[in-house]
């Protein structure tokens, strides 16, 4: 039986609050920016929001889409619209046969505004006034089914939904259907737009969010003692996966190796993590990639902000890698972008590629005084230097309901 293709990152795009691109993002994220401010609404009046602020996309979908295809998108399909036009651009616009390319995109709730103002729609001025595309619009796989009716991939079209795992999982599918000779190439990534007052009523209510409406752009702190909950985020990240062998034929740029995954789920809680669970997907993704614990040397984490589950991953990274972690830098990037959700894990693999290629872990910021329980060496409010030769960055991802993905990237 023959190898596995090796599996290579040759494009990345992205619209999140950091960014309308890579290179922007890339930018602010090393400089440590912090996008979360409250929100230019009367949502508060209205409804009797308790927590007002979030970490919105600055772009406006309609300066780079055509009006007449981004009406008939929601918000979550606009990003990932925008995101997989600029991986693909970036990727060199690659000639691949259609039933050879395949498009893998996950969300966590998927067309959330589409519903809601549709059913307002429906109650307010009758089903008649409905818009034709709300179905097309709403489903899950949206942003999947327009990215691969515009690639013309027909190797195969999916969307994990696995709450905030989703991107992570996309991505750990794509290396799959490379890996099993489905493809040569996929479109892979994450797309969530939940910043609407009824997410962030039930996300306050469950008291998973931040409460600091009188700091927003200081509320999402990783890893300090004052934690108290995430901040909520939007946007969009997409990266193009390709065997080895097709992307050196076309002499495409490579920026890192996807190596391994590794995936569980805990059996626990529908909103507890388990630490036994993110452990196994850790040392799973590391076992598949082939490496030593050792050799990885940066962690982008799932990280969220949230007293209980910021400690409890780092103690996971310890159990899986045996506590071989002195050389490992910790960043949480949502400390900057907030929380996209099913969309996280795609960005997050961003950042960790964009690291492991430039040699630079980026910030967490909002760091005022680290929790002296913290196990693991964080890049506090500032971005620390990867060290030169052969290194592995491992990318988490959790999701309610218990789904733990693992990915690692290696620069060969």
């Amino acid at each position: 039986m023959s190898a596995s293709p090796r599996v290579v990152v040759t494009g990345l795009g992205t619209v999140n609050p950091l960014g309308g691109d890579v290179p922007s993002t890339w930018e602010a994220a090393l400089a440590g920016t912090s996008t979360a401010h409250t929100l230019d609404n009367d949502w508060t009046e209205r409804y009797g929001l308790a927590v007002d602020f979030a970490c919105t996309v600055g772009i406006d979908p309609f300066d780079v889409l055509a009006r007449p295809e981004a009406k008939k998108l929601d918000p979550s399909g606009r990003y990932s619209l925008i995101a997989a036009r600029e991986a693909w651009k970036d990727a060199g616009t690659p000639e691949v046969d259609g039933e050879r390319l395949g498009v893998v995109i996950g969300t966590g709730i998927g067309g959330v505004w589409t519903i809601l103002d549709q059913w307002d729609v429906v109650r307010d001025r009758g089903a008649r006034r409905v818009n034709p595309f709300t179905v097309p619009m709403l489903m899950a796989n949206s942003s999947t089914a327009h990215v691969e009716i515009e690639l013309g991939a027909r190797a195969g079209a999916h969307t994990p939904v696995s709450a905030c795992a989703s991107g992570a999982e996309a991505v750990a599918n794509a290396l799959d259907m490379i890996r099993s000779g489905r493809a040569d190439v996929v479109m892979a990534g994450g797309t969530e737009a939940c910043v609407h007052p009824l997410p962030l009523a039930g996300f306050a209510n469950m008291r998973a969010l931040s409460t600091r409406t009188d700091d927003p752009e200081h509320a999402s702190r990783p890893y300090d003692v004052d934690r108290d909950g995430f901040v909520l985020g939007e946007g969009a990240a997409m990266l193009v996966l390709e065997s080895e062998e097709h992307a050196k034929a076309r002499g495409a740029r490579i920026y890192a190796y996807v190596s391994g995954r590794g995936m569980a789920s805990d059996a626990h809680h529908i909103a507890a993590p388990s630490t036994d669970g993110q452990a196994r997907a850790i040392r799973e993704a590391v076992d598949d990639a082939g490496i030593a614990a050792t050799d990885v040397v940066h962690l982008n984490a799932h990280g969220t902000s949230t007293p209980l589950g910021d400690i409890g991953e780092l103690e996971a990274v310890q159990l899986a890698l045996d506590g071989q972690t002195d050389q490992l830098v910790v960043t949480s990037t949502k400390s900057m972008t907030g929380h996209l959700l099913g969309g996280a894990g795609a960005l997050e693999s961003v950042f960790a590629i964009l690291a492991a290629h430039h040699r630079v872990a980026p910030p967490t910021i909002n760091i005022e005084n680290l929790d002296p329980t913290t196990p693991l060496d964080v890049a506090v409010n500032a971005p620390r230097e990867l060290p030169a030769g052969d290194i592995a960055v491992l990318n988490n991802a959790f999701g309610f309901g218990g789904h733990d993905v693992a990915v690692v990237f290696t620069t060969a």
